[in-house]
């Protein structure tokens, strides 16, 4: 059942209080975006008066709010199926789909108008640009098509400290496309982590991860080959503009670790894990998420030490 005309039908089990619509936004996707777009903006090099990057972060937050509710229409019934999703406020029937899209196409229109208002046009375009990048690409193509669909959809959730850079410059750098190619990069093993875990949710909802179509000793050889990859990346970026001796020492650690953790992983069997419920992939995907905040939490306190001449190089 992939027509979206299909996913307007629901089985009504109670009516929607404001905590369904809130879950339709996403609020932990919602709150990776929120940090990164302020790094992006407390990184620039431009000062931004507290009430413009207040309004900048909001209408960023409720754009990428706007994505988790057009997602969750588009994918009603990929979350019927999973048992991680089946309680989604679309799925367990509390909001019908028909409600979903109309609330997050008004959250988009929203969203991007005012951001536009109080910054910029560049930052109101890349907001627009990544909502329609996260519905219609990843969620409506790459999602149902092939098993790169975590390494190209990665880009969706990669633009936020770019809007954040935009939002106060009004333009596109090098440190802002650093900052995008860092959650890039960082998507595919994180996902794929949770997808050695959880590889018969999403075959049975017929999502075709790589966990499904090649297996899980090829997903353990792409986890390994990303994380080499994003630990040059990530190393590297601590020379640049945006980087510094603490974000340099917080990178060298996280990357070890991550690195460490990938090594195992590449090195496990499929007997090991599941002798131990996938103890070792459930530990790397939990670094993971520390992984990404304290790399871009380290960005952000360089920033605010340059003007006392101790950030940056």
């Amino acid at each position: 059942m992939s027509d979206a005309s299909l996913n307007t039908v629901t089985s009504q089990t109670g009516e929607a209080d404001f905590g369904d619509y809130f879950a339709l936004l996403k609020p932990r996707v919602m709150t990776l975006v929120v940090f990164t777009a302020l790094v992006g903006l407390l990184a620039a090099p431009v000062g931004v008066h507290p009430v413009v990057g207040f309004a900048a972060i909001l209408f960023i937050a409720v754009g990428g709010g706007a994505s988790g509710a057009l997602n969750m229409w588009w994918d009603a019934d990929i979350d019927r199926v999973m048992k991680r999703t089946r309680s989604r406020p679309i799925p367990a029937g509390r909001i019908s789909a028909d409600e979903a899209f109309a609330f997050g196409i008004a959250l988009a229109g929203f969203a991007v108008v005012m951001l536009a208002l109080a910054t910029n046009l560049v930052a109101a375009a890349l907001l627009a640009f990544t909502i329609f990048f996260y519905v219609v690409i990843y969620s409506m193509w790459l999602k149902r098509w092939t098993p790169q669909n975590i390494v190209i959809g990665g880009a969706a959730g990669a633009f936020p400290p770019m809007i954040g850079w935009a939002a106060a410059t009004g333009s596109v750098s090098v440190e802002s496309v650093l900052m995008f190619a860092l959650i890039f990069m960082w998507t595919p093993p994180h996902f794929w982590a949770l997808a050695l875990f959880m590889r018969s949710d999403y075959e049975n909802a017929g999502v075709p991860m790589l966990t499904v179509t090649h297996g899980r000793r090829v997903t353990r050889v792409h986890i390994l080959v990303y994380t080499i990859l994003l630990a040059a990346l990530a190393v590297g970026t601590g020379f640049t503009a945006v980087g510094g001796p603490l974000y340099l020492a917080v990178a060298l650690v996280l990357n070890a670790l991550f690195l460490i953790g990938a090594l195992r992983i590449w090195r496990r069997d499929e007997d090991a894990a599941e002798a131990d419920g996938y103890a070792v992939e459930k530990r790397f995907f939990r670094l993971s998420l520390y992984y990404l905040f304290l790399h871009f939490g380290a960005i952000a306190l360089e920033a605010a030490l340059v003007p006392y001449g101790l950030g940056g190089w």
